[in-house]
């Protein structure tokens, strides 16, 4: 059963691959608006109405996109129409929409506050809260005191209501899937589901009511944005940490807050939107993480299909041997997959302030407009780097490894084993790399260097292997033949980095080891 749930994921994440983030979130939050319109129409959602719906969206959409061009192009960075609509859609869902002039009026002042968080309260060029939970927050505050009780819109986060359950859990998990945040919400989810109803219970003995738990755990399921808010907004990468058991503690604190919200001066609470700023200052406050700058050195091709970019950070540079940076290539009329894309890096810490990144050429006949833009930058262009994230780390310790690379999929393990070389540490470790053909293996003299035992799977024979390494003879890689190349399989902590359809193909074997983390990619 978990192997067949393993394979089914990696297949869907194939799907979700096609796609930016970006796009995807977007795309998923339109449908979501599109299902609530026509309830709406239908009767089902009593408010808002429908003409509420498209009013409050086309004034969010208008402020926030007119906010952020200007602040663009006053900082020379490239205008986002995704970016801004999802700000407006979130907002759409979180605060209550309205005809009335003042509602107008409250929702444009959200809007506009939304945008200008991302530049303003800002550390080295990232925004530190969730620009929607922010805009949202200030409306919602200043509302609470008298001078501006007219602003006609509060947070109200109508989206959790029960019949928008389903439609927000299955767009959700879609979005959660391609991100990678599926644990993490969950965690988030069952914290404030668990704290929901417990605070359920304590009111109804300070009230002397009766309590029934599963009507509580109705209400907190189906009867709280707290789906809404962990798919669509916790789970955005640019506020949580770099490290998997940081972002668990974060989505604890969320939930907690959003959970049991606290009162202030009795004027308004911190729950929801306010819950998510708190858990960002605690993001913030694990890794102060800012923008870094990449000066383009050189380019040269590893493999005949594949090239290795090689820069010069300007800043600081934080990262792990095996995790991954975002790049940011900004260019004229970008397709769906967007400006930014995610590259494991090749180099080692040990090699600061040199990084190297490597990607595969792919469709030569429709690359991808971001690839046309990376293909023709010249040695001296500069890219930024919003982070470093990613958990495809190596286990302390001297416990036995499994790494399965396919093709460009070796980038990880060659910076993991740079820094294992660099640092004088050794440890059991068995390489099984996987191309199409021996001219596609990259980075044989640096992992030949390593001494790491290496098993090669290609249709033909490469030539002068090195002692250490031999070659499957041809076999294709498949559970039967991983098993039957590693014989101790079980006793090694497994790392495989590839395609997501050879992961859910070799998933019956890799169940068998001590453990199992999956760099999957779906190509660009």
């Amino acid at each position: 059963m978990i192997t067949s749930f393993a394979a089914a994921r990696q297949r869907v994440l194939a799907v979700l691959g096609s796609l930016s983030m970006y796009r995807l979130v977007l795309f998923a939050l339109i449908a979501l608006a599109v299902i609530a319109f026509v309830l709406s129409l239908a009767g089902v959602i009593v408010s808002p109405t429908p003409v509420e719906l498209v009013a409050s969206f086309l004034v969010l959409a208008a402020v926030i996109s007119v906010v952020d061009a200007v602040a663009q192009r006053i900082l020379r960075l490239p205008w986002r129409i995704e970016s801004s609509l999802v700000t407006a859609l979130i907002l759409l869902f979180v605060l209550r929409p309205g005809l009335e002039p003042s509602a107008l009026f409250g929702l444009a002042i959200a809007g506009a506050v939304a945008s200008v968080s991302k530049y303003l309260i800002a550390w080295r060029g990232r925004h530190i809260f969730n620009p929607a939970a922010f805009g949202a927050a200030v409306v919602s505050i200043l509302g609470a005191f008298g001078a501006f009780d007219w602003l006609g819109t509060s947070s109200s986060w109508w989206v959790g209501t029960p019949v928008l359950t389903i439609p927000v859990a299955v767009l959700g998990l879609a979005v959660l899937w391609r991100t990678e945040k599926v644990r993490v919400v969950l965690v988030f989810l069952l914290v404030a589901v668990v704290t929901s109803v417990v605070r359920q219970a304590v009111q109804a003995a300070q009230f002397d009511i009766g309590f029934d738990a599963l009507t509580a755990l109705q209400f907190a399921l189906l009867q709280s944005p707290f789906l809404f808010l962990g798919a669509f907004m916790l789970s955005e990468p640019l506020t949580l940490p770099p490290r998997r058991r940081q972002q668990f503690a974060v989505a604890a604190v969320v939930g907690i807050l959003a959970g049991w919200p606290i009162s202030v001066a009795g004027l308004f609470t911190l729950g929801q939107e306010r819950a998510l700023l708190i858990g960002n200052l605690v993001a913030f406050a694990f890794a102060l993480r800012g923008s870094v700058r990449l000066v383009l050195e050189r380019r040269e091709f590893v493999t005949p299909t594949a090239q290795e970019l090689t820069f010069r950070a300007r800043g600081r540079v934080r990262f792990l041997p095996g995790q991954y940076l975002e790049l940011d290539v900004p260019h004229h009329r970008p397709d769906a997959r967007g400006t930014r894309r995610e590259f494991s890096i090749v180099s080692a810490p040990a090699d600061l302030p040199t990084l190297r990144i490597a990607y595969k050429n792919g469709d030569q006949k429709h690359p991808s407009s971001y690839k046309r833009a990376l293909a023709a930058a010249e040695p001296g262009a500069t890219f930024a780097v919003t982070g470093t994230w990613g958990d495809f780390i190596l286990p302390r310790g001297d416990h036995p490894v499994l790494m399965v690379a396919a093709g460009i999929g070796v980038t990880p393990f060659v910076s993991q084993l740079r820094q294992l070389q660099a640092t004088g540490q050794h440890r059991d470790v068995v390489l099984v790399y996987v191309a199409a053909e021996a001219a596609e293996l990259a980075f044989r003299e640096e992992l030949a260097a390593t001494g790491v035992r290496t098993v090669v799977f290609t249709r033909d024979e490469p030539v002068d292997l090195p002692a250490h390494w031999t070659w499957a003879r041809g076999a294709r890689l498949d559970a039967e033949s991983l098993e039957r190349a590693v014989a101790d399989l079980g006793t090694r902590h497994a790392f495989i980095s590839g395609p997501p359809r050879l992961i859910a193909d070799l998933a019956p074997a890799l169940q068998k080891a001590r453990s199992l983390t999956t760099d999957a990619f779906a190509g660009y």
